[in-house]
């Protein structure tokens, strides 16, 4: 394992453009989910039941590798369980259920106060000090929520589905705080790629108890659904839900968190909410008033500033530990 110093190294900076492509990667895979599963929701599928075919779908196709890390299982048990809880079943099901009630646009924005709210974290759960910038980063993302959701039309919008959405926003909290566990332990550091494949695998169990997919109507995915009036294959969606917007989405994730930080991974996520309300807009057609675009681009504005304030990981922390080869397999991934 190389340990640098962040600051005025060639290494260091190699590192970090890595974690911010990668971090980039997952923001436009996640991006495309709601997308690409709304269509589905419309043509007749529960949300429960797509959320269960996304996971068990990646968490098959992640088996070999959770074979391969079977030790987690013993060895880190209480992290594999909360990934599996929040940052897959939890982030999840509570997205997806907030999709059939409330925009696209509408239910990634306020997931998105999560980068905010990991700033709370990082302030009274760490014990971290913060700024004042973060602070007001936090005011601005709730007064952009607020003009995302038109509080001065009586929350036009689902009351329901905003609920979920913000439920969606908690736990992707989870999923930054425990993307990082583990990161700075150097050669004892688990296996990001096993973590991953054990939470799809945790998530896939939970959601089946809940999901009860026995219950769904199979019929629909060998049809078609309909993206803004346009037909397209069912199983075309679920496959680009299951291995661009889950399993890629999930490992370039992971792996940008171990090499930034909660927080400056967090910043580079919400683009993620960018991006989805874009595709929404030109293949949903679920097109947002002018406030409603100023508000979200202050909720991106103000989680950027409460990140960007947030204190980030320590300078003598490691950040890379090889080739590209190594960080997809090794143990001590780069952190």
């Amino acid at each position: 394992m190389l340990r640098v110093r962040t600051s005025g190294n060639s290494g260091s900076g190699h590192g970090r453009g890595a974690g911010l492509s990668l971090a980039l990667v997952s923001a436009l895979a996640f991006g495309g989910s709601g997308v690409a599963a709304k269509p589905l929701i419309e043509a007749g599928l529960d949300p429960l039941h797509v959320v269960w075919l996304r996971v068990t779908g990646a968490a098959l196709v992640m088996l070999p590798l959770a074979v391969r890390h079977r030790a987690l299982l013993w060895q880190r048990p209480a992290l594999l369980a909360g990934f599996g809880l929040l940052a897959v079943a939890g982030v999840q099901a509570c997205y997806f259920a907030a999709l059939s009630r409330i925009p696209v646009g509408v239910a990634l924005l306020v997931e998105y106060l999560a980068p905010a709210l990991v700033l709370g974290w990082v302030r009274f759960v760490q014990r971290r000090p913060v700024t004042r910038a973060a602070a007001l980063g936090v005011v601005l993302a709730a007064g952009g929520l607020a003009c995302v959701v038109e509080v001065w039309s009586g929350l036009r919008f689902d009351a329901l589905g905003l609920l979920l959405a913000l439920g969606a926003a908690c736990c992707q909290v989870g999923y930054f705080v425990l993307s990082d566990q583990g990161g700075d332990a150097g050669e004892r550091a688990p296996d990001p790629l096993g973590v991953i494949a054990y939470g799809l695998m945790v998530g896939a169990v939970v959601l089946t108890l809940v999901a009860r997919p026995w219950t769904m109507d199979r019929s629909v995915l060998t049809g078609t659904a309909h993206l803004d009036g346009t037909p397209v294959p069912a199983l075309a969606l679920l496959a680009w839900i299951v291995l661009v917007a889950t399993v890629a989405a999930y490992v370039t994730g992971v792996l940008s968190v171990r090499r930034l930080s909660p927080q400056v991974a967090g910043v580079v996520a919400c683009l993620e909410a960018v991006i989805a309300t874009v595709l929404a807009w030109v293949l949903l057609g679920e097109h947002l008033s002018l406030p409603q675009v100023a508000g979200g681009a202050v909720v991106l504005l103000g989680a950027f500033i409460a990140q960007s304030s947030a204190p980030a990981k320590g300078l003598d922390e490691p950040v890379a530990a090889g080739g590209a080869e190594r960080e997809l397999s090794a143990r001590g991934t780069a952190a």
